[in-house]
C-alpha cells in the first residue's frame, strides 16, 4: 500500500491553477483524486452539454496537472462508480492516506456529503476557502450584518470601492451614477439585431470528442444532446473567448442585455459564465479585462458597468447569500406552489413561441441568456405555480454554467421567490407585454400577448393576472407592485371572471398549450 501524506480532491467546479490547494500541495509526498462518478449526472440529472462541459474540463485539467509531473489519480465514467463515496473508497483501499485535502464544494450537498463521509471513517480533512471570487466568505458575512435589508445594489457599491473599480480619482463613480440600469433595456426594432460576428466555437479535440462518446454509452438517458458541443474547455480556450466577446460584442451588450430574437441565442452576451463557474477564469481578470476597454475608449460605459455589475454585483452577492442561507434554500416554497414541471420544459414542444425559442436552444446549447431564464422560463414557472425543487432542478440540470452556488438562489430566490425576498425584494412578474417589447417571439405566435381572456389569450397574460389575483395580500404592501392589484381591483366582475376560468384551463392541460 502506498503512503501519502495528502489526498487533493479537485471536484469539477474547480478547475484552477492558482487554488489554495496547490499553496498546500507537495508532489513528492501528494496526489490530487479526480473523480467522474454516476450520480453527479443521474441526482438530480445533468444534461449531456452540462455532463460534456464538466468532464472534458475536468480531463484537460487532469492533463495540465500531469504535464506539471503531478501524480493524478483520475476516474472516469466509464468506471462505473456509483457516487464519490463509493469512489473514495476504492481509492483508499490503494493508499494509506494521512489526510485529504478539498476546496469547499460550490454545492453544500456535497460538502455535506464528503464531511459526514469523513466524520464516519474517522478521518482528518482540511477544508480550503474558494479564493476564485472577489469576496471573501467572512468579508460578505461582515458586511450583511449592517442591513436589516440587505440589497445587491448596497453591495455592488460597497465592492466598486473598496476594489477601486470604475471610480474617479476622488472615489465617485466615472460618469456620476453607479447604475447605468436604465441604459441596458433597449429593445431591438423591426429590423432585428445587428450584424456581429458569430462568437467563437471550439470543435471537440480528441479528448472531448471521448467524452461525449462516453457519456453517450454510460448515461445514453441524460436530456438534450452534445451534437453541438462548442463550449470553452481550457483556460487558454476561456482566455480567447473573454477577449473575443470585449473586441466584437461587448460595446453592444450595454444596450441590450435584455433584448431577445428568433434564432439569435447568443447576440451580444459573452459566454464565459461557464467557464468563471468552472474557474478557468478569474472574475478579477474579467473586470481588469473589461475596464481596460473602456478607458481604452472602446466601449462604452453602459457596456462597461452593465457588465461588470453582472460580475461584482450579482455574482458575487448570490454567492455570499447562498453560503449564508445554505441549509435553508431547498426547504423554501413562500408561495405555496404545488404544480407538476411541464413535459414541454425537457422537449421544447410547445405552441407558447417564447418558451419553444428558449427551451429549445437550452436543449440544443445548454444555454440561455438571463433574461430569457428570469422573464422567459422563470417567469411561466412562477406565473404557473411550479413546485420550486422541480424547476431548481431543471436549471441545475440544462444549463452549462450551472453550480448549486449560483443556480439555487437564482432559481429559489430571484426567480421563483420561494424565498420570501431573500433575494429580491418582490416577485419577477409580468404579462406576455414584457417580452413583445424586449423580443420578436410574439410575432406569429399561436397566441396575442395582449390577451387575457378567449382561445388566442397568451397564457403568460392570463396567469400574470390570476397571479395577481390569487396572492393580492402579498402585491398590495408591495410598493412596486401595489398599483397591480388596482388595476385588477379595476376590471369589470366578468373580466375577472374569464381570466379566472380560463386560467383554470391551463392549469388543467398544460400541455395543450
Amino acid at each position: 500500500m502506498n503512503k501519502i501524506r495528502s489526498l487533493c480532491i479537485v471536484l469539477g467546479d474547480q478547475l484552477s491553477h492558482n487554488s489554495l490547494i496547490w499553496s498546500h500541495f507537495d508532489s513528492k509526498s501528494d496526489i490530487v483524486w479526480m473523480g467522474e462518478v454516476m450520480s453527479e449526472s443521474l441526482k438530480p440529472q445533468s444534461s449531456m452539454q452540462r455532463t460534456a462541459i464538466f468532464f472534458s474540463a475536468m480531463r484537460h485539467f487532469c492533463e495540465e496537472l500531469r504535464q506539471k509531473k503531478i501524480t493524478v489519480e483520475y476516474i472516469e465514467i466509464n468506471d462505473g462508480r456509483k457516487d464519490f463515496i463509493a469512489a473514495l473508497e476504492e481509492t483508499m483501499v490503494n493508499y494509506d492516506i494521512e489526510y485529504f485535502t478539498c476546496v469547499i464544494p460550490g454545492d453544500f450537498r456535497v460538502y455535506e456529503l464528503l464531511n459526514n463521509f469523513f466524520k464516519k471513517k474517522e478521518k482528518k480533512i482540511n477544508w480550503l476557502e474558494e479564493i476564485n471570487f472577489i469576496a471573501r466568505k467572512n468579508e460578505f458575512n461582515d458586511w450583511i450584518k449592517k442591513y436589516k435589508q440587505p440589497r445587491m445594489e448596497y453591495w455592488y457599491r460597497y465592492i466598486r470601492k473598496s476594489r477601486k473599480v470604475l471610480l474617479e480619482d476622488n472615489g465617485k463613480p466615472i460618469g456620476g451614477k453607479w447604475n447605468f440600469d436604465l441604459s441596458n433595456r433597449k429593445s431591438f426594432n423591426k429590423s432585428g439585431p445587428q450584424l456581429t460576428r458569430e462568437p467563437l466555437k471550439f470543435k471537440p479535440d480528441k479528448i472531448t470528442k471521448k467524452v461525449i462518446s462516453d457519456i453517450e454509452k454510460k448515461l445514453p438517458n441524460l436530456p438534450g444532446h452534445a451534437s453541438k458541443f462548442y463550449w470553452a474547455v481550457t483556460r487558454e480556450q476561456a482566455l480567447k473567448v473573454l477577449q473575443d466577446f470585449i473586441k466584437y460584442r461587448l460595446n453592444l451588450y450595454g444596450d441590450y442585455q435584455d433584448a431577445m430574437w428568433t434564432g439569435k441565442p447568443w447576440l451580444y452576451h459573452s459566454l464565459i459564465s461557464s467557464s468563471l463557474n468552472l474557474k478557468l477564469l478569474n472574475p478579477e481578470e474579467v473586470i481588469k479585462a473589461v475596464e481596460q476597454a473602456y478607458h481604452k475608449k472602446k466601449i462604452p460605459l453602459n457596456a462597461a458597468e452593465g457588465f461588470i455589475r453582472q460580475i461584482i454585483g450579482w455574482r458575487e452577492y448570490i454567492h455570499g447569500l447562498y453560503w449564508l442561507h445554505s441549509d435553508i434554500w431547498m426547504s423554501r416554497n413562500n408561495l405555496k406552489a404545488k404544480r407538476t414541471l411541464p413535459d414541454f420544459y425537457w422537449t421544447g414542444k410547445t405552441k407558447m413561441q417564447c418558451m419553444s425559442e428558449s427551451i429549445n436552444q437550452v436543449i440544443e446549447y445548454g444555454y440561455g441568456h438571463h433574461i430569457q431564464r428570469l422573464m422567459v422560463t422563470g417567469l411561466f414557472s412562477l406565473l404557473y405555480g411550479v413546485k420550486p425543487s422541480e424547476i431548481h432542478e431543471w436549471y441545475l440540470s440544462m444549463f452549462v454554467d450551472a453550480v448549486a452556488w449560483v443556480e439555487v438562489p437564482n432559481t429559489i430566490g430571484m426567480s421563483q421567490y420561494a424565498d420570501g425576498g431573500i433575494v429580491g425584494s418582490k416577485p419577477y412578474i409580468a404579462s406576455g407585454a414584457y417580452i413583445n417589447r424586449m423580443s420578436n417571439y410574439c410575432k406569429g405566435c399561436h397566441y396575442d400577448a395582449k390577451s387575457a381572456i378567449g382561445d388566442k389569450a397568451c397564457p403568460f397574460t392570463t396567469l400574470y393576472w390570476h397571479f395577481v389575483y390569487k396572492n393580492k395580500n402579498l402585491l398590495k404592501n408591495n410598493p412596486r407592485l401595489s398599483m397591480q392589484v388596482k388595476n385588477w381591483d379595476n376590471k369589470e366582475k366578468n373580466i375577472q371572471n374569464e381570466i379566472i376560468e380560463r386560467s383554470k384551463k391551463i392549469f388543467s392541460n398544460i400541455e395543450l398549450y
